[in-house]
């Protein structure tokens, strides 16, 4: 789960990471009234869930009160164009007016979950204030790694030796290194799947600082953190992909035509492989779950015809507490009651599968039965052409 850049300051100022003064605002008026009680200049920053910003116009200085209300005008409503957000854009709905500060370097620090090593690892660079995706490419000898002792925070002479290999002055390296076990603390007590600062600046008197945060949160540990939860910005999301979590089904929209519909996970992402192998393109990632009933494949049939893009469907399960016959009526009532007139192919292995076949050879509808996943997935490309 994403949440904004002020919430996730927010969080860590909890655990002592050193963030600048700033307030939410939701309009002008809350804007302005933001930054005459911070006092002279402040940076207007939109709230949306994509890096680039700046660069789209969504982050600028304001000298004064009067001036931080202009801009508010300009930013609040605009539609934001980033390199994460596509070309459709986001529209800001809300920003954080904050303080300006003395920098006089900007570094980077990260955590992340690295699967490979199968554990959760800090990183730190001089390289601030640019995509850490561009220094990795270019300079990887300049991100310094530190593996996190599950459960325990960034020791202290971890924290020092990345500070002293950030090229940090002495007199600040207690101060660095304080803030980033700090933000180690806030990683792991919430549950975090990522936590960036970028940049993490050094002021001109020797203060670091949080400058910019970024935190998603583990979707699988939300469970335990029902306050969090309410930081979650609906706006923000895909309307198709918040539908279907309220439906308990697994739902990623794609940029392709060819929607699939698959139990498990591991099958979902072998469908989107072997469909891009047949020289397809899937629209999405859907797992409607081991255990889905018909109510649940009918709603998986609305979404994914919600998606105007969409020339044809694969459905493809392997029938083990989802029966075949269940998936069978499933998929009969939801095209009887959606009025389905897109292309639908059907591979099904598992329990019931004759039975399945047979619900489906006899119904009303012509669905196309496959032989095996490459006989779907040549079978639904040629549909969707």
């Amino acid at each position: 789960m994403k949440i904004h850049e002020y919430q996730a300051k927010a969080i860590l100022a909890k655990f002592d990471v050193p963030v600048p003064r700033g307030e939410v605002a939701y309009t002008v008026e809350e804007a302005e009234a933001a930054a005459k009680k911070i006092g002279g200049s402040v940076v207007i920053k939109a709230q949306i869930h994509a890096g680039g910003r700046g660069k789209g116009g969504g982050v600028k200085i304001a000298k004064d009160a009067n001036e931080a209300a202009e801009i508010a005008k300009t930013i609040l409503g605009m539609t934001l164009i980033t390199h994460q957000t596509g070309p459709e854009g986001r529209v800001v709905q809300r920003l954080l007016v904050e303080e300006t500060l003395p920098i006089e370097r900007e570094l980077y620090l990260g955590i992340v979950l690295d699967r490979d090593r199968g554990e959760s690892v800090f990183m730190a660079s001089k390289e601030g204030g640019v995509e850490i995706e561009e220094v990795a490419a270019k300079t990887p000898e300049l991100i310094l790694k530190e593996a996190l002792i599950p459960g325990q925070p960034l020791q202290p002479f971890q924290a020092r030796k990345l500070a002293f290999g950030m090229g940090i002055p002495a007199t600040s390296v207690n101060a660095a290194a304080a803030a980033m076990i700090a933000l180690s603390k806030a990683y792991d007590a919430i549950d975090g799947s990522l936590a960036e600062i970028n940049p993490f600046i050094l002021t001109k008197d020797g203060k670091v600082f949080a400058l910019d945060a970024k935190v998603n949160l583990d979707d699988n540990a939300m469970y335990r953190h029902k306050d969090l939860l309410e930081l979650r910005d609906l706006n923000e999301e895909d309307p198709l992909e918040v539908e279907a979590s309220r439906f308990g089904l697994n739902y990623i929209k794609l940029e392709g035509n060819i929607a699939c519909m698959v139990n498990g996970a591991g099958l979902a992402m072998a469908t989107m492989d072997i469909i891009k192998y047949a020289g397809g393109q899937p629209a999405n990632f859907l797992d409607v779950g081991g255990g889905a009933n018909a109510e649940q494949i009918k709603n998986a049939f609305r979404i994914l015809l919600s998606d105007a893009s969409v020339k044809a469907l694969l459905i493809n399960i392997f029938g083990g507490i989802l029966r075949c016959d269940t998936l069978a009526n499933g998929v009969l009532a939801a095209a009887r009651e959606l009025g389905i007139k897109i292309p639908i192919v059907v591979r099904m292995e598992g329990t019931n599968v004759e039975l399945g076949r047979k619900i489906l050879a006899e119904s009303e509808f012509n669905f196309t039965v496959a032989d095996g996943m490459k006989d779907a997935a040549e079978k639904v490309v040629g549909l969707a052409k």
